[in-house]
């Protein structure tokens, strides 16, 4: 029997994505801030990057995998007890 405790539980960058949406942050602007921030050293994950040749629809910071980068929950959950409410969509510069 798996005893694994909620907090330990790993998500992949789209899932932890998924529970931050709202009417005011949609999936893609959820999957910006969790990548934007763990470039920035502000959310522990386990990284995976493509490489330029294996984007798979359009480009996280740091060219992040979303489906394989890995967030614990209890990671997570720190994050977003330090953010307030609610989350905004990063505006970045047009060069």
């Amino acid at each position: 029997m798996d005893q694994t405790h909620p907090d330990d539980i790993e998500l992949s960058l789209l899932d932890a994505a998924r529970l931050l949406v709202s009417d005011t942050l949609s999936l893609r602007d959820a999957e910006v801030l969790l990548a934007d921030d763990i470039q920035r050293g502000k959310l522990q994950a386990n990284v995976m990057r493509w490489g330029t040749e294996q984007w798979d629809g359009r480009q996280l910071p740091g060219n992040i995998n979303r489906l394989e980068t890995r967030i614990r929950r209890s990671a997570l959950d720190a994050w977003r007890n330090a953010h307030p409410e609610p989350l905004q969509p990063i505006v970045f510069p047009r060069c």
